[in-house]
Order: structure tokens, then C-alpha cells, then sequence
């Protein structure tokens, strides 16, 4: 409960009760207060004191209550301004615990959320506005192009605590310029760019292809994709490499969602809206994505995605891929 000074009409009542020699135990209930609250000024009045001494008296202490104003030292400032320009959050600057701190995760919220220092909220993921709930996604969809998910978790008791596991989809450029392809691990949330220039499914799966040779076999058991007419060849993919392929309910973006935060976290780190994407370079593509590989996360222990899937992959597997 916020806390809030004694009044004038409190003291007042107060006085009056003190004069006529009423318990301070049995005021303090009357007005809402603390019975120390009021002790405190029956003390005053019992040493002698007058009811104005006690008013002054009290303003005075009043000037030196509050949270104190918030500051950052410059070194502090400059830190965080870097970290937030690489991509980290607030809590991430926090509480990866690199070095101290004169405030803490709440407090540097605040300072975002106040726009001051120079730390600005537009400048935090996910800053816009979102669908809202109950939204439903119908653009580009084919109907249920494959295995739902119900089949998924009979596949796979353990899905949910296991590594291997991917979600897919394609972010697409300006005016639909263009594409690319992301894959997400769901357990360490390292993420994946193909550069696969267009959304149409021959590009989407000669990406996924040349990506997918380059691994060790059965290093990834399963993708989860949204019904998007780019996934239609989808068996090609399944029978190649030996993969597991599922698709979410039409229109049920969230059954999906690791993947769609990340898009989302990906357009901040470079794949903007108003990029054209039908002509982006392997370089910029593999730069977007190895900046959020490098960012730490809440959900990992502030570990990066990066250095999470490197812990879960064996040393044999680790040689494949370097």
C-alpha cells in the first residue's frame, strides 16, 4: 500500500484525543494509521512540544522522503547504449552480470519507458503494435498441407524438453519483394537464415536443401511449419533427409510462436519492412542471423542462442560442422 503524510485535519484529531488523555492504541484504528504513528506524536506532545512545533517539525523531515532521483554514471550509460545498439534487452544488460550496476532491471525499464538519458523505447524489441488477440492469419495459405501437430507429440513424448526440434517460416521483403527462410531450434532458439530470394516453394526448398546437406544426418528430427503455399513440397524435404515435417493449424500462428517472436526479432536486426529481399547478399543474410545468435536471452540463462546449441551437440557432430 502507497503510504500518504499526515494531514492537518489528522494532526488536529489526533491533539484533540491527546488532551483528553484517549489511548493511542484506540485512535490509531479510528484514523487508519499505524498505533506508532501516533505514539510518535503523543511523545512530542508529552516532552513539551506544541501542535505547530510538531507541523514544522514534520514538513521538515517530509523534504527528505521519496525515491531518489534516478542516475546513471556515465560509464553505465555508455555500456547500455552500446548493448541496446548490439540488441540486448534491458534485463539481458542486467542480469548477464558483466559488470555492476546503480540501478536495477525494474529502474532501467523505467528510464526506457520515460525516454530518458538518451534510452529510448522505440529503440526495445517488439516496441510496435501487435495483432491482437485472436487474430487470424489467412494470406497465403494452402489448408493443412501435411501432418498436424497432434501427430507431432505422439512422434515425439518428449518434444517439448528435447534439442532437435525446428519451427519455420518465411519473412518476405517490401511489396513482397523477395524472401527469405528462417528456422528456429526450440530449445536453445538459436536461429537460422536461408537466403532463398523468393517465397515460392522451388526456392524455399533448394535452400533448405543446400542448408540441410551441409549437417550431420539426423541432427534435427523435426520442422514445424505454418500452412504457407511456399511449404508445399514439403515431402521432398521429408524423404531427402529423413525429416519429420508437421504444420500448425491454419491460421493458428501461435501453436508456432517461438518462430514468429523471432521473425519478429529479425526484422529489428536487419530484415526491415521496407527491405527489398530478392537480391540480398549470402554475407548480409548470414550477418542478420549471427547478430541474434549473439544476443543473450532470458530464457537461456543469459546464455547466447549460440552458446546453448553448441553444449547440446556432440564433439563428433561439432568437427561435421566446422
Amino acid at each position: 500500500m502507497t503510504y500518504t503524510h499526515l494531514t492537518i485535519d489528522e494532526l488536529t484529531t489526533i491533539y484533540s484525543f491527546w488532551k483528553l488523555n484517549k489511548k493511542a492504541y484506540r485512535v490509531a484504528p479510528a484514523l487508519h494509521r499505524s498505533a506508532e504513528t501516533v505514539y510518535r506524536i503523543y511523545r512530542f506532545l508529552d516532552a513539551g512540544g506544541t501542535l505547530i512545533d510538531y507541523q514544522q517539525h514534520y514538513r521538515r523531515h517530509k523534504q527528505h522522503c521519496g525515491r531518489k532521483p534516478i542516475q546513471l554514471a556515465p560509464d553505465e550509460l555508455v555500456y547500455i547504449q552500446a548493448k541496446i545498439q548490439a540488441g540486448w534487452q534491458p534485463d539481458t544488460i542486467i542480469n548477464r552480470h558483466e559488470r555492476s550496476f546503480s540501478c536495477g532491471v525494474r529502474t532501467l525499464y523505467r528510464i526506457f519507458k520515460h525516454d530518458a538519458f538518451g534510452l529510448f523505447a522505440k529503440d526495445l524489441p517488439m516496441h510496435g503494435q501487435r495483432h491482437p488477440n485472436g487474430y487470424v492469419e489467412r494470406r497465403g495459405k494452402a489448408g493443412q498441407l501435411g501432418r498436424d501437430l497432434k501427430t507431432r507429440y505422439q512422434d515425439y513424448p518428449n518434444f517439448k524438453r528435447e534439442f532437435g526440434h525446428l519451427e519455420g517460416d518465411t519473412v518476405q521483403g517490401k511489396n513482397h519483394q523477395g524472401a527469405v527462410t528462417t528456422l528456429v531450434e526450440r530449445q536453445t532458439k538459436v536461429a537460422i537464415v536461408l537466403n532463398s530470394h523468393t517465397k515460392s516453394s522451388q526456392n524455399v526448398n533448394r535452400s533448405l536443401a543446400a542448408w540441410l546437406t551441409k549437417l550431420p544426418r539426423h541432427l534435427f528430427k523435426s520442422i514445424t511449419f505454418d500452412n504457407g503455399k511456399e511449404f508445399a513440397g514439403w515431402r521432398t524435404i521429408a524423404n531427402q533427409f529423413d525429416l519429420n515435417i508437421y504444420f500448425a493449424a491454419v491460421g493458428a500462428p501461435n501453436q508456432r510462436g517461438l518462430n514468429e517472436n523471432t521473425n519478429n526479432l529479425l526484422r529489428k536486426d536487419g530484415l526491415h519492412h521496407d527491405l527489398i529481399m530478392d537480391q540480398l547478399s549470402d554475407e548480409f543474410v548470414q550477418a542478420v542471423a549471427s547478430r541474434r545468435n549473439h544476443i543473450p536471452r532470458k530464457s537461456l540463462n543469459y546464455q547466447t542462442p549460440l552458446e546453448a546449441f553448441v553444449n547440446q551437440i556432440t564433439d563428433e557432430q561439432l568437427k561435421f560442422l566446422t
